[in-house]
């Protein structure tokens, strides 16, 4: 299994020029890359809290080719385009499959054109190479974030093609002296339709209850663990597909420590990960959270938590320590099933990589520094510290075109309470929430669905609060959490209590939140914020709800 290439800033400045292209598999699949100019996919940008990203981005995007990813099965609405309003692609607002942009995940930069506006910047394949040009906040957590294409309507078949790549801020060992000197490793696991439909099962699995198509289209949660799942996987674009899951693999050093970090740049696929040495769940020590060490600023974490598996949601990442196998112990990396709920696809349990112990195993291409200089005290009070101004509710909700047609198109929403239901408008301008730039605020995320949901928010971090009404104060942030499925019994629907962080002046602007299933971003499932300064004059909007 390949590396990502390292693209590195000098001077405090990182330059480089990617292409955004697609072309057909020869099994009629559309596949999407950033790459290049030699033909390099999607290369790992590692840049420094205070340095300048400048990025020229083309859009090298075939019409012909690309229209043959936009066929769905008839149970998800297709996706209408909107045509270009301006010349300019900061004001385009174009949203075709031919169209894109560039979403920063988890960076807390401005949601302005030319830094991180996934709303009007739209660039079209005749456009001019589009400059990104943005500052990497000096306070910005060191850790793993990502980079990918924000389409609304389209972001699902052009993540799901494979458009994506790491993005690291440096400096994880300043936060953390655990990870000092330590070789490291960037997995980036992609999903992708799945290479073999109809083929059956692998002969080793055991019988499951016959195959189900839930109303995206895909194989449906049939709650065993086993079975076809929703889509495939691949590791570093190695893919590992369904029915023998033939595993990428890993060399290591026998014993040897190292840092992985782990982007799930899936379009729809949860990931619960183990490490197995002779079957045996090995410890995985955690060291940060969609790009935030967990024990950072005025955090309580420990520096390190021990697990023996993590779940990723689709966006998230996770960076942990692993110890690799004795000479001679085979070892696996996989992804236990994940329980999406009835309405859910079918995440099951499969092998992702194996780990070979080999004592010429070659060093990955990066190894953090040994003597850090340790990063200065927080500026700001540990969020769960802060009493929040004021509590939002918001839930995610589905609806059938036709409520006696099991099987009729389904939209897709994220309501504010007291709002009316309606899937998201990129046309419309008007902001479902507006908040103040400088206030924490408490939002209650609710699901009255049966399947499972994961919430994210751009700008910003978070931290988890309340699991169903049970109280858990994680002691670190995300950007991104699953909110558990409605299972039809219970007297009231699962939620999560989520504590925003208004605090930074970079989260000042409109931006978005949604599930980040993007077959469900693209249905609808989404609402705008607007934050505004902490000088702006006192009415917040009517729309505000203490």
């Amino acid at each position: 299994m390949p590396e990502p290439r390292d693209l590195r800033s000098r001077n405090g400045v990182l330059r480089l020029d990617l292409t955004m292209r697609n072309h057909r598999e020869p099994d009629g699949s559309i596949r999407y890359c950033y790459l290049l100019a030699d033909g390099t996919p999607s290369p790992t940008l590692r840049l420094h809290p205070g340095d300048l990203l400048i990025l020229r981005l083309k859009n090298d995007l075939s019409g012909a080719e690309s229209t043959a990813a936009m066929p769905m099965p008839m149970p998800m609405p297709v996706p209408v385009p909107v045509p270009r309003v301006s010349t300019d692609p900061c004001l385009s607002g174009a949203m075709g499959i031919t169209s894109t942009n560039l979403h920063f995940h988890g960076l807390t930069v401005p949601p302005l054109c030319h830094q991180d506006d996934v709303l009007k910047t739209s660039i079209q394949p005749e456009d001019p190479p589009f400059e990104y040009r943005l500052r990497v906040p000096a306070n910005a957590p060191p850790g793993l974030y990502w980079y990918h294409p924000h389409m609304h309507g389209f972001s699902k078949a052009q993540v799901l093609g494979g458009a994506s790549g790491a993005l690291i801020i440096e400096g994880l060992e300043r936060a953390n002296q655990a990870v000092a000197g330590l070789p490291e490793r960037v997995l980036v696991i992609r999903d992708q339709d799945l290479l073999n439909p109809e083929a059956p099962p692998a002969s080793s699995e055991p019988v499951v209850p016959r195959m189900f198509i839930d109303r995206d289209g895909d194989s449906a949660n049939n709650g065993t663990g086993f079975g076809r799942p929703a889509k495939d996987l691949s590791l570093n674009f190695v893919p590992v597909p369904y029915p023998d899951y033939p595993a990428a693999s890993i060399a290591m050093r026998p014993g040897e420590r190292q840092l992985w970090r782990v982007l799930n740049a899936s379009a729809i696929t949860y990931l619960n990960l183990a490490l197995l040495y002779q079957r045996v769940p090995q410890r995985l020590g955690i060291v940060a959270i969609d790009g935030v060490p967990i024990r950072y600023g005025a955090s309580p974490s420990p520096a390190v938590d021990w697990v023996d598996h993590i779940g990723v949601p689709p966006g998230a990442r996770v960076e942990f320590i692993v110890d690799g196998p004795p000479q001679g112990v085979p070892g696996l990396l996989v992804t236990r099933t994940v329980d999406t709920g009835r309405g859910g696809e079918n995440d099951p349990n499969r092998a992702l990589a194996l780990i070979l112990a080999a004592t010429g195993a070659p060093e990955p291409h990066s190894i953090l520094p040994s003597n850090p200089k340790p990063l200065p005290p927080a500026g700001l009070p540990w969020l769960g510290d802060v009493t929040p101004v004021r509590e939002r509710k918001l839930y995610f909700t589905e609806q059938l075109e036709d409520p006696n047609d099991p099987n009729s198109a389904t939209t897709f929403f994220l309501t504010v309470d007291g709002q009316t239901p309606a899937p998201f408008d990129p046309t419309s301008g008007v902001a479902n929430i507006v908040a103040r730039q400088g206030d924490v605020e408490d939002w209650v995320i609710e699901n009255r669905t049966t399947e499972l949901h994961a919430f994210h928010i751009h700008q910003l971090h978070f931290q988890l609060r309340e699991w169903s009404g049970i109280a858990v104060d994680e002691p670190f942030l995300r950007d991104t959490v699953n909110v558990p499925y409605f299972n039809g019994r219970t007297l009231q629907y699962p939620s999560v209590r989520l504590r925003m962080d208004f605090r930074d002046p970079n989260t000042v602007g409109t931006f978005v939140y949604h599930c980040h299933l993007l077959e469900h971003e693209d249905a609808g499932m989404m609402g705008l914020i607007r934050v505004e300064p902490l000088a702006a004059p006192g009415n917040l909007h009517a729309l505000e709800r203490p």
